[in-house]
């Protein structure tokens, strides 16, 4: 029994997925309160309409919290945007995901017309969950970046935060498909989805493709309801069994996307429960696939990243950018070790290699000062966020005037005494 524990709960495994998991869930978190935010005076301000769940909080919680005056509602909107983008980018990750959690708790008891659903409870628990272990800002994340571990993607945790996850989506499932047998309504015996498609609520569906279809065929209305309740109780079976649990993904994600499409649905059905049942492949197998693609791209004509290696501040980004590198596609030159920069680029001298930091591609093209970072967005999975932003129009323009002035001064951005003043320049 000891070693079954051990097995399922406290065994090592790579964090990684965990970490993508993270930015999943700050998606979740921001759809389902930052909209809250914009009628702020008829959600959670003094004379808002409000209902509050006695089921969820103590009387004596909503008792406290319905005494916040303006302005510490104010405040709390503040605290939240703040400690949700740093999550959301993993900034200090599991302090910030603290405090974004008990900002939830806090709007949640406020109000909970605002954001009170079934899914929302569900979402408290996983943001409990996530609250825990600061495994989540492993990879993929700003800690991760300012720790400078080129390996720290395959960085290898106990594994039972990302267990507990699994159960807990696993188990969702099953005990939907429990209350769809045994509450009002029940699908055995009634036909549920056909009565949606006849007498559809406000807010509930949508109009999609096939619905007449549907609506004039309730026998296989009833076969499909009874098809989604058999599936949703042996969903934990189909998860947890190594068979089958690719299948049982794949239908997760065909669940989803029928429900987005035909349902007026939370951004939890879209953005949390797919990535939770992602959970479910190996992470052994996930770094194994990124240690191929190193492998590929280790073959391959090689990018490279010519930077000042007599410059801190510039070794320092280089180790930065190795960590953001996942499939390791840049190799790293120090101009100052450069005797022939033909042999480099027929381009590229000793004073402009001085100047800024260039990146010279696969096929041979030279790139320097912002370009070179733009070009390197493309290559690098945690830069893509950026993306819109460095080729938004005009982007050019700033980001060439603010690098240069970075890369000017960039002896002063680190504490050696000679680069005072630039003095590493004379």
């Amino acid at each position: 029994m000891k070693n079954l524990w051990s097995k399922l709960f406290l065994e090592e495994r790579p964090s990684i997925s965990l970490a993508f998991f993270r930015v999943a869930v700050a998606l979740t978190v921001g759809s389902h309160v930052l909209p809250t935010f914009f009628p702020l005076r008829e959600n959670y301000l003094s004379g808002a309409f409000k209902v509050l769940n006695s089921n969820f909080f103590t009387v004596g919680v909503l008792e406290l919290v319905q005494q916040s005056p303006d302005a510490l509602v104010v405040s709390f909107v503040a605290v939240f945007c703040l400690s949700w983008f740093f999550f959301l980018i993993g900034y200090r990750t599991q302090l910030s995901c603290i405090v974004m959690t008990l900002s939830c708790y806090y709007f949640y008891a406020l109000n909970a017309f605002a954001v009170g659903t079934l899914s929302w409870d569900i979402l408290l628990v996983t943001l409990f969950l996530m609250c825990l272990t600061p495994y989540c800002g492993d990879y993929f994340s700003l800690d991760s970046v300012l720790r400078r571990d080129a390996l720290a993607f395959e960085r290898r945790r106990p594994f039972f935060i990302q267990r507990l996850l699994q159960m807990q989506v696993a188990f969702t499932y099953f005990y939907t498909g429990l209350y769809k047998i045994t509450a009002d309504g029940n699908w055995l015996s009634g036909n549920p989805i056909y009565y949606l498609l006849l007498t559809p609520s406000a807010g509930v569906t949508k109009y999609f493709l096939l619905r007449d279809f549907f609506s004039s065929h309730p026998q296989l209305c009833y076969v499909l309801g009874v098809i989604i309740v058999v599936i949703e109780l042996l969903m934990p079976f189909l998860l947890f069994n190594p068979s089958t649990r690719v299948t049982a993904i794949y239908l997760g994600f065909i669940f989803h996307l029928t429900l987005i499409l035909t349902l007026d649905v939370p951004a939890i059905f879209f953005f949390l429960f797919p990535a939770q049942l992602l959970l479910f492949i190996v992470p052994d197998k996930v770094i194994d696939w990124i240690k191929e693609r190193r492998a590929i791209f280790h073959l391959a004509p090689p990018t490279k990243v010519v930077f000042d290696g007599h410059c801190q501040f510039c070794c320092a980004s280089v180790e930065m950018i190795k960590v953001m590198d996942l499939f390791g596609r840049l190799t790293f030159v120090d101009y100052q070790t450069v005797l022939d920069f033909s042999t480099l680029h027929r381009d590229l001298t000793k004073k402009k290699g001085h100047s800024q930091l260039y990146l010279i591609d696969s096929h041979g093209d030279l790139y320097g000062g912002f370009f070179a970072f733009r070009r390197m967005t493309l290559l690098l999975p945690m830069l893509y966020p950026t993306l819109l932003l460095v080729y938004f129009p005009g982007a050019s323009i700033l980001g060439s005037l603010l690098y240069r002035w970075v890369a000017q001064n960039r002896y002063l951005f680190h504490s050696n005494k000679k680069c005072a003043n630039n003095a590493c320049l004379r």
